[in-house]
């Protein structure tokens, strides 16, 4: 049983270690990466999945995040990722619930469409397609048949073209951490 819910700065250990054991240093190699940098997730849509049980028993167990970012010229969307299951849960359904959760929060908050980079296959059957992300490329290297769009309100991406560009809320720059970096 687990519990999805909005993430919480409580979370972000659990998070990341959650995403290493997932992905790897390699994560953070990803041009995908490049569009979440110094950015804070889109408002209200940041999930984590917790099990289910007493608060003090509650263990981070899935997560998902989507991006602000434009699609070309100046359109509008999302960035969905990364989506990570704790490898104990996996084949549970909870991937899938998040993938849901996310999609249609995203729609509720009148968001028109969201892009991902990852398996056609697994994604397609939350609707996610190669043709609708065809005329759109990453800032980067990434693999053209795991580019996916998927439409939230019917020709929202219709037409877009060109390449995405982080748009999001940058991360606060504190003057701790601007003396810790100097």
């Amino acid at each position: 049983m687990f519990i999805i819910r909005d993430e919480i700065s409580a979370d972000i250990v659990a998070r990341e270690t959650l995403l290493d054991t997932c992905f790897g240093d390699s994560r953070f190699a990803k041009t995908s990466e490049r569009l979440r940098e110094g950015r804070l997730p889109a408002a209200g849509l940041a999930f984590t999945a917790v099990s289910a049980g007493s608060d003090a028993s509650e263990r981070l167990i899935g997560t998902v995040r989507l991006w602000s970012v434009s699609a070309g010229r100046q359109r509008p969307a999302l960035l969905l990722g990364p989506l990570a299951v704790d490898p104990d849960c996996q084949s549970m359904g909870l991937g899938g619930a998040l993938m849901r959760h996310a999609i249609a929060t995203a729609g509720a908050l009148g968001h028109g469409a969201i892009l991902l980079v990852g398996d056609a296959p697994y994604y397609a059957r939350f609707g996610f397609n190669t043709a609708l992300a065809e005329e759109l490329w990453m800032p980067g290297p990434f693999a053209r048949e795991r580019f996916l769009g998927l439409e939230l309100q019917a020709g929202s991406l219709k037409g877009a073209q060109g390449i995405l560009r982080a748009t999001g809320r940058r991360v606060p720059v504190t003057v701790e951490a601007m003396a810790r970096a100097a």
